[in-house]
């Protein structure tokens, strides 16, 4: 692990000290920047994933303020554990339906197309408890800027909500077609 590697687990480690809350963080080379498990209760990072996505951004903001508010963002799921825990059914029901449908198929079936837009509306329930938890604990604590704090969180959620009306705009042409062939 070089210096900088040490740097970003170092101040993931300091700002749930800061804040309170006893959660075990863990390294992993996933591809996605940060995450919370739920059903094992552990804080995820991506150090890799992380210096490429802070350059991907369109409004700058320092290493810092998006690793500290991210940290919170991810905090905020955990603090949102037990909605999360009580969804678990509903999310394998979405995660058999993918795994038993081709990618065609879900995307030209609107009644499993409905089961992306539900996932989707779900997900963005979670996203912005989660923002919202973050948010409460950075008023407490006074970890990252506001600026910086609203523009990460504008760009976690642009991220969910584009994807979502993507698909509700193909649902919704599903739906209009299906109506005029009926007709």
């Amino acid at each position: 692990m070089n210096e900088k590697n040490k740097w970003i687990e170092q101040l993931i480690q300091a700002t749930i000290r800061t804040v309170g809350i006893d959660i075990e963080l863990k390294h992993q080379i996933t591809g996605v920047n940060m995450s919370y498990n739920f059903i094992l209760d552990y804080l995820g990072y991506d150090d890799k994933r992380i210096e490429e996505a802070i350059m991907e951004m369109q409004e700058s903001v320092s290493l810092k303020s998006y690793i500290q508010a991210f940290t919170l963002h991810e905090l905020g799921h955990a603090l949102d554990r037990n909605a999360l825990l009580d969804s678990l059914t509903k999310t394998l029901e979405y995660y058999d339906m993918k795994k038993n449908y081709p990618i065609y198929e879900r995307y030209s079936d609107p009644n499993l197309l409905a089961m992306l837009i539900e996932e989707h509306e779900m997900n963005i329930t979670f996203e912005e408890t989660a923002w919202a938890n973050a948010e409460k604990l950075n008023m407490e604590y006074g970890i990252v800027d506001w600026a910086s704090f609203e523009k990460l969180k504008n760009t976690g959620m642009a991220t969910y909500l584009k994807l979502y009306a993507e698909d509700l705009q193909l649902y919704n042409k599903l739906v209009a077609e299906q109506t005029e062939q009926i007709a």
